[in-house]
C-alpha cells in the first residue's frame, strides 16, 4: 500500500513537479476534432478538464465554449462556471486544466492567443493550450500540439518589456515562446474492447455496430484491387494545394515581417536624429561657455537636457517575435510536404532535357 509521501508525490499536492507530457482521453480527441471540423474556417475554443498525476497531464474531459457574444461579455465565464457545475454533479472531473484552440494551416501565432494563454498559466500554473490544425488533419494524420509559455517568456510578458536589451538578456526567441509537450492517447477499457471487436482480418466479415456482434455476409465481397496494378496517381505534376496555400500564407506573412522591421527602423531612425540634435546643442553649449569664461562672464545655467531632446521609446518587439515564429512554421510545413512534389517537378525537368 503506497505511504502518504508517495501519494502525495502522485497527486502532486503542493504543485512542485513540473508537467512533462499530456495524455488525451481519446473521447476528447473525437470531441475537439468534431468541434473544430464544425467551426471551420472559424476559430473555435473549448475548455480542458482533468487532473495532473505525477508529471503527467491527464485530461478526460472537454466541452466547447460559445463564440464571442459583444453584448454580453460575461456570457462565456457563466457558461464554464455553469458547465463545470453540471460536470460536478454527475461526477464527472471539473478541474480546469487547460483549453484548446482550432487552428488553420498553422496560422495560431498571434497576441490574442498569448494573451490567453498566459491567463491561463498565471491562474493555473500547469495548464495547458491544445492546437487542432484541421488543414493539417485532413492529409491523413490528426495533428495535435501541446503548448505552454516558456518561463522566460511569462516573466518578460508580465513585465510587458519587449525590448530589444530585454530579449537578449533573456535569451529569448521566436523558437523559445513555446515549449511543446509529448501527447499520448488513453483508450478506456470498454473502447479497447470495441476496438477489437471491429478488428478483423477476414474482409467477408461484417459489424453490426447496433448489437457489436459479428456475422457472416451473405453478399459477395468484391474482388480486391491487386497490388500490382497500375496507379498513374503518383505522376501528377500538380502542385499540392496544401503546398500552394502555405506559399500564399508565407508571403503574407513575410510582408508583414517587413513592415514590422520597417518600423523598428524608423524607430533607429529618430532615435539618431533626436541623439544628433542633443551632441549639437551640448557642444554650441560648452562654445559658448568657453566663451562666456575668457570674457569673465558667468557660464550658462544648467539645463535638463533630457526633458529637452526626448527620445522616443523602443516599439515593442513582440510582434516581431510572433511573425518571426509564423515564418517558421509554415517553413517547416512547406519543407514537410513539398519534397515529393518537388521530386516530381525535377525528374521530369531531367526527362525532357
Amino acid at each position: 500500500m503506497p505511504s502518504n509521501k508517495e501519494l502525495s508525490a502522485a497527486l502532486d499536492i503542493e504543485g512542485t513537479v513540473p508537467i512533462h507530457s499530456v495524455q488525451l482521453d481519446a473521447m476528447v480527441v473525437l470531441k475537439i476534432v468534431k468541434h473544430c471540423r464544425e467551426s471551420i474556417p472559424a476559430t473555435v475554443t473549448g475548455q480542458l478538464m482533468g487532473l495532473d498525476v505525477n508529471g503527467v497531464l491527464e485530461v478526460t474531459h472537454s466541452f466547447p465554449m460559445p463564440k464571442n457574444n459583444q453584448d454580453s461579455e460575461d456570457d462565456g465565464s457563466n457558461y464554464q462556471v455553469q458547465m463545470m457545475r453540471c460536470l460536478r454533479e454527475v461526477n464527472v472531473d471539473d478541474n480546469s486544466v487547460g483549453w484548446y484552440q482550432s487552428t488553420n494551416m498553422g496560422n495560431f501565432m498571434n497576441q490574442s492567443l498569448i494573451e490567453h494563454q498566459f491567463e491561463f498559466q498565471q491562474a493555473l500554473s500547469k495548464s495547458v493550450l491544445i492546437i487542432h490544425d484541421v488543414a493539417r488533419s485532413s492529409m491523413g494524420n490528426i495533428n495535435l500540439r501541446a503548448l505552454r509559455l516558456t518561463p522566460a517568456f511569462m516573466k518578460l510578458y508580465k513585465e510587458k518589456k519587449f525590448t530589444t536589451e530585454a530579449l537578449t538578456k533573456a535569451k529569448l526567441t521566436f523558437s523559445n515562446i513555446f515549449e511543446e509537450l509529448p501527447i499520448t492517447i488513453r483508450n478506456t477499457a470498454l473502447l479497447t474492447a470495441l476496438l477489437y471487436e471491429l478488428e478483423t482480418a477476414d474482409e467477408s466479415v461484417e459489424v453490426s455496430t447496433s448489437h457489436l456482434t459479428t456475422y457472416k455476409s451473405t453478399a459477395s465481397a468484391p474482388a480486391s484491387k491487386s497490388v500490382l496494378a497500375p496507379s498513374f496517381d503518383v505522376l501528377d505534376l500538380s502542385l499540392d494545394p496544401y503546398v500552394a496555400k502555405n506559399l500564399e500564407n508565407l508571403m503574407d506573412t513575410i510582408d508583414d515581417h517587413h513592415q514590422e522591421q520597417g518600423n523598428y527602423a524608423y524607430w533607429q531612425r529618430s532615435v539618431e536624429r533626436e541623439n544628433k540634435k542633443k551632441a549639437a546643442y551640448l557642444l554650441n553649449r560648452k562654445t559658448e561657455n568657453a566663451r562666456r569664461a575668457q570674457s569673465g562672464q558667468a557660464p550658462l545655467a544648467n539645463e535638463d537636457v533630457d526633458a529637452m531632446f526626448k527620445v522616443p521609446a523602443e516599439p515593442s518587439r513582440l510582434d516581431h517575435l510572433l511573425i518571426s515564429g509564423q515564418i517558421d512554421n509554415y517553413c517547416k510545413q512547406i519543407n514537410e510536404f513539398a519534397g515529393p512534389t518537388l521530386g516530381k517537378l525535377f525528374a521530369v525537368g531531367e526527362l525532357q532535357k
